[in-house]
Order: C-alpha cells, then sequence, then structure tokens
C-alpha cells in the first residue's frame, strides 16, 4: 500500500517544511498552564497565547502533527465512538499555523496542492465550505477557479465557526471535503429519510479532510467576540479520516476509519482475543467468534475498544492513574467502558493490557513514549481493569434485570435510584449506564440520579465541620485585592466591601493584605482587623473570591457597620500559625522533589493540604511505596534540610519558568508572568505560596503514614519542626510505657515481646486444633453431612453449631476432597440469633454451577446477604431459625 498512515503524517510535514514551516513535536495531552482544559483538544491548545498576544512566538510559521483528546467541555465525541466508522476520542491533527504571518489566500491555496496534488485526490470529489458572512474567503475560491460554484456553499456559526472552548481564540473557517460515493451513504440507518450532503449529521459519504480556521476574534467570558491585534490560520487535517480517504482510493472499497491500517492492527488483536473467549448463543451448541465486521453490534464494541485503548495509553504513558477526579476520572471512565464492551464480545478476563501493547506497534515509531512507558501502561491498565471487574458483572446483572421488568411494564425509563445504586455499589459512572442503554432505547432518570447524588454530597457536606461559612458579599465590578504578606505580617488598608450581620460570620475585602487566601494547598491566614473607632474582627479564614481576598470571621468588639466600605482598618496575620504551615509548605516541595528522585519522573502531585499541624502530599504513583524506599525519602528530605540552601523567589516569563525546569500542575492558573521559588540546585516550581528562607528552617521532617487514597494516588502525612519534636516524644513517652508493661527497657523489651508473641502463636495453634476436632464432630451422628443428588450433581449439606467461617472453610476443603465432584453447603448458628453461611463448588462444576449464585438466593432466607467467586461464596445472616430452609433450597437450585 502506497499511502500507509506513516507516509501520510510524513508527507504532511515535508510539505510544510517546504514552505519554510518550522516542524515541533507535538505537545502532551496534559495542557500547560492551562487549567480551562483537561485535555489538548485541538492543536492550537499550545499556541493559544500567541493568538492572544500574551506570549511572542519563537517561528511565525509552524507545523506539527497534535495528539488531540476530545472527551470533555465543549468537543466531546464519546458517545458517537463506536456508532459510527469515523468518530474518536483520541485522534492525530496535522496543523499548520501562521502567527500573524500568511492569511488566508496562502492557507486555501497551499492546503488545496497538498491534497489534490502531493495526495492527488481528484478534484471532482472535493467541495469547499465558508461561514456565510466571509466573503473574503469566498471570493478566494472563486478566484482560483479549481471549483465550481455550486460546490462552494456556505454554512452558518454551527459548522464555519471554530471556537477551542467556551472562551479562547476563535474565528470563521473554511472546509474541505470528500465526496466518498454512493455506497458509503446510509442515510436510512442514521437518519431516515435524510438526503446525503456536505455538514449533514450523520452523513458517513461527504467526510471533512481539512480544517482552515482562521482566528480573528477572541471571545470572552460574557460571549462577546472581540478582534485581535494580529490575524493568524490555524489549518488542521485529521489524519485518520484522511488516510481512509487515500486508501479508500488505492483499494476502491470504501473505507471508514476503522479499517485503516493502524487501526487495523489494534482490532487484529482483539479478533484473536475473542477467538479464544468463545460465546454460545441460546438455543445453539456451536460456539460462536465474534470477528469485526460479521454484526454491526460487535463491531460497535470492537471500534470503542479500538479507540479506547489509544487513549488510554498515551493518558498513562503521560503519567496519568485511574481516579475519581479530573483527568484521572476521565481515564478510569475509558477503561471501565473498554472492559464492558469486552464483556459484549465474551471476554472475562483482563485483556485490555494486550491491545494497548498492539496500540504500541502500531505507533510506537511516531509517539517513543508509548515503548517507554509500556511497563506502566500493562501494570495500570490491567489493575483497573481487575478492581472493575470485580463487579463488571453484578451491575450488568442488575441492569438486565431492570431492563426486563422496564420493558415488561412498557416503560421507557431506568429509575435514579436504580442509576445511583450502579454509580455508588458497582462503580458505573451515568455516562456508562446510559450508553448500556442506547441500544434498548431506555432512558435514564437523571434528575433523580442528580438528586441522589445532591443528597449524598450534602450528607458530607453535613458531616464536616465547617468554622468559617461566608456570608454573601457583593464584591462590585472592578473590586481586587492585592496580597502583601509575603514578607509582612501586618498592615493598613481601606476596606473596599464587606458582608455579613452581628452574631454572624462577617465577610470583609479591602484594598492590600498580608493575610495569606487558601491556596495551593497552604491554608488560608487567621488574625485579627481592627477598625479606628477599635472594632475587631477575628479572622477565622481567608479566601480568594473573584479576583479579591476575603477575611471571614466573627466580630468580638464593636458591630458589623464599623466594617463598611471605606472603613480604614489594620490587618495583623497571626504569626506563629503562619510560620507554622510556612515549614510544612516548604517541605512539600522538598518531599516533591524527594519523590520524583526516587521513585521517577512519572510521580505528579495529585493534591496538598499544607496547615500548622502537619502536611499531606497526594500524588501519581502506582501501588504502595515500599518501607525502604520510604526511609530513603525521609533521610534525603532530612539531608536537603541540614544543607541548609536558599529558598528564593522570583516573577518570570511562563515561557522561561518552564524552561528553568520549573513545574507546574493543572488546577493552578498561569499567566504569562508567574512566581518561581527555588531550593537550592534541586527544587523548581511555579508557587504562589509563602516560603521560609533557607531549607534549614524546617528543622526536621518526619514521615508519618503513607497510605492509598485512589487508584493510582498515595499519600504522604508529615510533620515538620516542633510538631515533629513533639512526634517524636510522644512515641518515646509510649514506647517506655510499653517497656514498663513488659518488666524491661529498649533492647530488653523487644525480646520480651518476642517471647510474649511466640507463646500467643502456639497457644492459638492448638486453639485452632482443638476447634478444629470439635468442628469434625460437630452435633454428633445427627450433624453429620447429609448427601443427595439433583440433575446427576452430588449434594453435601451439613448444620453445624458454633463453628466460626474460617473453619467452614476448612470443613469445606475436606469435603470437596472426600466428595470429589461436588456442591458443599455448610450453615452454622453462631448464637444471637447470627448465621453464617457457605458454599463451595468443586473445579468441575463451576462453569455449570456458581457457588455466588447460589450464596446470593439462600442468604436473603437467613436475613442476609454475600457473594463471592464461581467456587467460594460466604454470606452472613440474622435469622438462625431459617438455617435448615435455606440449606435445603440448594438442592433446587442446582436442579
Amino acid at each position: 500500500m502506497r499511502w500507509t498512515t506513516a507516509k501520510i503524517r510524513q508527507s504532511f510535514l515535508d510539505f510544510f517544511a517546504a514552505r519554510g514551516h518550522t516542524i515541533v513535536p507535538s505537545a502532551s495531552l496534559i495542557p500547560k498552564g492551562d487549567p480551562t482544559l483537561l485535555f489538548t483538544n485541538a492543536g492550537m491548545v499550545q499556541f493559544k497565547d500567541y493568538f492572544l498576544g500574551v506570549r511572542s512566538p519563537q517561528h511565525l510559521r509552524v507545523a506539527d502533527c497534535q495528539k488531540c483528546l476530545r472527551i470533555s467541555g465543549k468537543h466531546n465525541d464519546l458517545e458517537a465512538v463506536g456508532r459510527d466508522t469515523y468518530h474518536h476520542t483520541f485522534f492525530e491533527m496535522l496543523g499548520n499555523w501562521s502567527f500573524g504571518d500568511y492569511y488566508k489566500q496562502e492557507a486555501i491555496r497551499w492546503h488545496w496542492e497538498l491534497i489534490t496534488k502531493v495526495w492527488e485526490i481528484d478534484p471532482k470529489l472535493l467541495y469547499a465550505t465558508v461561514h456565510k458572512d466571509d466573503k473574503e474567503a469566498e471570493d478566494i475560491w472563486l478566484k482560483m477557479g479549481v471549483l465550481p460554484r455550486e460546490r462552494i456553499l456556505r454554512f452558518g456559526d454551527k459548522d464555519n465557526f471554530w471556537e477551542m472552548g467556551e472562551t479562547g481564540p476563535c474565528g470563521p473557517n473554511s472546509e474541505i471535503s470528500i465526496d466518498r460515493g454512493e455506497g458509503a451513504c446510509l442515510p436510512e440507518k442514521n437518519h431516515p429519510g435524510q438526503k446525503c450532503f456536505v455538514n449533514v449529521d450523520g452523513c458517513e459519504r461527504f467526510i471533512e479532510i481539512g480544517n482552515l480556521v482562521f482566528i480573528q476574534y477572541n471571545r470572552d467570558a460574557s460571549g462577546a467576540l472581540m478582534p485581535l491585534a494580529k490575524k493568524h490560520v490555524d489549518t488542521g487535517t485529521g489524519l485518520e479520516r484522511t488516510t481512509a480517504a487515500l486508501q479508500s482510493i488505492e483499494t476502491g472499497k470504501i473505507l471508514g476509519n476503522y479499517d485503516i491500517d493502524l487501526f487495523q492492527m489494534i482490532i487484529n488483536t482483539i479478533d484473536e482475543i475473542t477467538n479464544v473467549a468463545r460465546i454460545v448463543i441460546p438455543g445453539s451448541k456451536t460456539p460462536v467468534v465474534p470477528s469485526y465486521g460479521t454484526s454491526p453490534e460487535n463491531d460497535i464494541s470492537f471500534r470503542a475498544i479500538a479507540d479506547h485503548a489509544r487513549t488510554i495509553s498515551f493518558l498513562v504513558a503521560e503519567g496519568l492513574n485511574p481516579g475519581n477526579t479530573d483527568r484521572d476520572y476521565v481515564l478510569r471512565r475509558l477503561i471501565r467502558r473498554a472492559a464492558r464492551h469486552g464483556r459484549y464480545l465474551g471476554i472475562h478476563e483482563p485483556f485490555l493490557a494486550k491491545i494497548c501493547d498492539s496500540v504500541r506497534y502500531a505507533m510506537g515509531e511516531a509517539y517513543p513514549e508509548l515503548g517507554k512507558h509500556s511497563a506502566r501502561i500493562r501494570k495500570v491498565v490491567t489493575e483497573e481493569e481487575v478492581r472493575f471487574g470485580e463487579t463488571l458483572d453484578r451491575g450488568l446483572e442488575l441492569i438486565d434485570t431492570e431492563l426486563a421488568r422496564i420493558k415488561k411494564s412498557g416503560g421507557r425509563m431506568l429509575s435514579g435510584e436504580v442509576a445511583f445504586k450502579l454509580y455508588d455499589t458497582y462503580g458505573f459512572p451515568l455516562d456508562l449506564t446510559e450508553d448500556v442503554l442506547r441500544n434498548h432505547l431506555i432512558e435514564v432518570d437523571v434528575a433523580g440520579f442528580n438528586r441522589l447524588m445532591d443528597e449524598q454530597k450534602e450528607r458530607g457536606r453535613a458531616a464536616r465541620k465547617d468554622d468559617a461559612v461566608a456570608p454573601e458579599i457583593s464584591l462590585g465590578t472592578g473590586t481586587a485585592s492585592r496580597f502583601i504578606g509575603y514578607h509582612r505580617y501586618e498592615g493598613e488598608s481601606e476596606v473596599l466591601a464587606a458582608g455579613g450581620k452581628d452574631g454572624e460570620h462577617v465577610a470583609v475585602v479591602v484594598a492590600e493584605t498580608p493575610f495569606y487566601p487558601e491556596g495551593g494547598g497552604q491554608v488560608g491566614d487567621r488574625g485579627v482587623i481592627e477598625t479606628a473607632s477599635g472594632a475587631i474582627l477575628e479572622v477565622s479564614d481567608t479566601r480568594k473570591a473573584e479576583g479579591s481576598i476575603v477575611h471571614v470571621g466573627r466580630i468580638i468588639h464593636g458591630e458589623a457597620g464599623d466594617f463598611a466600605r471605606g472603613a480604614r482598618v489594620k490587618l495583623k496575620v497571626d504569626r506563629i500559625r503562619r510560620d507554622a504551615a510556612m515549614l510544612n509548605h516548604s517541605a512539600t516541595h522538598i518531599l516533591h522533589y524527594a519523590l520524583r528522585d526516587i521513585l521517577g519522573n512519572t510521580v505528579h502531585q495529585a493534591g496538598s493540604l499544607v496547615d500548622p499541624d502537619k502536611l499531606r502530599f497526594d500524588f501519581a504513583h502506582a501501588g504502595p511505596v515500599k518501607d525502604d524506599a520510604l526511609a530513603t525519602i525521609e533521610e534525603e528530605i532530612n539531608a536537603r534540610i541540614r544543607e541548609n540552601a536558599e529558598v528564593t523567589t522570583e516573577e518570570m516569563a511562563y515561557d522561561d519558568a518552564i524552561k528553568a525546569g520549573a513545574l507546574a500542575f493543572f488546577g493552578d492558573k498561569y499567566g504569562d508572568r508567574v512566581r518561581v521559588v527555588r531550593m537550592g540546585d534541586f527544587s523548581v516550581e511555579l508557587c504562589g505560596g509563602t516560603h521560609i528562607s533557607r531549607t534549614g528552617d524546617v528543622g526536621v521532617f518526619k514521615l508519618e503514614a503513607e497510605s492509598g487514597v485512589a487508584a493510582g494516588v498515595r499519600r504522604i502525612e508529615a510533620v515538620t519542626g516542633q510538631g515533629a519534636l513533639e512526634t517524636i516524644r510522644k512515641r518515646e513517652k509510649i514506647l517506655e510505657e510499653i517497656g514498663a508493661q513488659l518488666g524491661a527497657r529498649d533492647g530488653a523489651a523487644i525480646e520480651r515481646l518476642e517471647k510474649l508473641l511466640a507463646r500467643e502463636k502456639e497457644l492459638e495453634k492448638k486453639l485452632r486444633a482443638m476447634e478444629q476436632k470439635l468442628a469434625a464432630g460437630a452435633g454428633g451422628a445427627a450433624a453429620e453431612e447429609e448427601v443427595r443428588e439433583a440433575g446427576g450433581i452430588k449434594i453435601v449439606t451439613r448444620k453445624l453449631d458454633g463453628v466460626d467461617p474460617r473453619t467452614m472453610r476448612e470443613m469445606a476443603d475436606r469435603l470437596r476432597q472426600k466428595h470429589g465432584s461436588a456442591v458443599v453447603a455448610l450453615g452454622s448458628d453462631l448464637g444471637d440469633g447470627k448465621v453464617a453461611i457457605l458454599v463451595a463448588v468443586t473445579p468441575d462444576l463451576t462453569a455449570k454451577i456458581k457457588a455466588g449464585d447460589i450464596i446470593k438466593n439462600i442468604a436473603p432466607i437467613v436475613g442476609g446477604t454475600g457473594g463471592g467467586r464461581p467456587d467460594l461464596a460466604q454470606a452472613g445472616g440474622r435469622d438462625a431459625s431459617k438455617l435448615d430452609e435455606a440449606l435445603a433450597k440448594v438442592a433446587a437450585l442446582v436442579q
């Protein structure tokens, strides 16, 4: 094949390099310093500031192949992925750019030359579109004379006005579409009665292969369009669609995006896996192997898995881990969505790591990061897939049950209660539930789901004590505060706005304040604000709000009216509290450095809390940090503290800061000028918080705990300075008390404790042996196992008295060995009405009989619930009087 995906990618870059464009690498999928976007959703994202005039470009002409992800915000293609042949979450965008250099004339002419001369697409197959108000672009097309007037079409904002997001650079565009022939037109499938044509939704015949955006406006928060000082060009060509068009022409077949060489490598791997996971169609004894192209419903799953595997691979390669917030949550959704489609194809074992390997084979040459992080990709994906797999089948069972009920009643909606249970119990995001139901034309009661979510959040908020609920405050247009407290703890200023009543919390905004507002993980300052008349506000929290700094607290002298607009006030920060928080904040920077130095650069901050008493630092890392690594981290941090390195802060251009190696993080908004905090020669971060002047001021760092807070996110808690000394003294006191109880000190106490534990272990061993003997003869002859058959399967049941679940498992193992092939069911009266039941199935029967299914049916009889694996399941209950009835039902279930 002449036009492979790789060759098309390279031919584009070569074409524009020959026309004075500098070829630049793809930017990260995670936008740097742009909290308005979760992901890079277009080629222009890394150049956004150039369009706005915030920063100056190094080159006026640039070309690249950009990794893009459209799964959030204004551009979200997730729901369409798999259902047609051309939508993706991840895609590659070929782009050429002009930053105030050439404009519409060159952009249109060059792109036409590329498509018709280099790629040799017949002009008779092409159409051009322009914005209805863009006469300039229309005239250029007409004067070129390459298309007849009837194939130069006008459209409105929906089709020919491009915006990156709700705000930001934007402008009219001109698109080039290709007519792929009548064979590609399937309007009856997507939109019955609709005629296929350019810009018709659902039409697979006319496909856009070039989007020429003319950036001439900036849309502000109010929605207004403001002309830019310079006009720019953002020309994008979807690589996958272009490849499908060229390979269709070469092969004489109408190919969708998923039929191109790159995707076929991935889909072939899915085919290989489904050859192992055979499906038996109900009523047929012949195994049926799902294969791409043989079933429209199966094809949706093939395409969704192939698409999601690409996105998953790149996101994990960029350091993300599945989680419950922001980007991490998107990754989790995609892995779970792909796993669910795997179930539709009959795949019940973890398989996504193999698909991600095929992504690496298909795209690793163009994107080396896939190979570099291949081991991490396999590990992260498999762990999340296994975790979700434990509840996926049960969640799908619940959906199937509800579907049957809804269809029987003639309904068309799944209740919000069931959707919430799927989310809360089985980990099904709402969109995943909606996606499963879409094929059945069933909707979800989203309002009901949201109500239950809000109630859950409200319960969470009510459970947290909040000492500083900010009252309503009207800031007014242009109200802004300036922070002056990096090196000051006191100041005088004028009140700009205030809110609240006597006896309640009061909020005050002043022009200049030494109070640090909560941000970057550091808690807000506390202190006092005093008026000239003697009124005193005790500040319990300081926060940011709409460009202002809001001081929240209670009036301990005077009245709320004393803090009216225009009043002069003195502000004094609680210095001891600020300094303690400052030590912990600086320590988090040293901790971050040590984590990356010892665990690797894939570690990145996922959240932090810095208060006067302690620090908490969340970071992306797969799996627990080993004890020896934690010890090394603590030693490294204290070595850097003893180094007493200078801590400096500097304002500089954002680009210069990044070039200097400064770390920037999602969630913080960075302008053209940023504050850089440097500690010695080892730590450089963008940070607006308060810091010490030398690392030695921290005194000592004591790591308190390391734990997991979400999949792929670990948490370290630590104390510094005086807090660390107090912690050490407290532990010394505890050790002294333990030694006193043992009648020994230091090393002798450890030796004494070891002897006591060894003795306890020996006594437990003897006790277990006695329990097993008692259980073996529990209840005498009447309590021997009962053996019967149902459907040709041996069923062994036994009622016990006072036997704990652990001993029951041992008994079940012995009974399975004794009877060879059987279903074993045990029930034990634990006293006080409590009961334990256990079902075990020998390996030869688990394909037909699942222990978990039996336990789910008999547990409710004794007033309990339970579950487990196909070979072993357990449950607890509260009604021992029904134990005989529960055991008796096993035979009926097996039959």
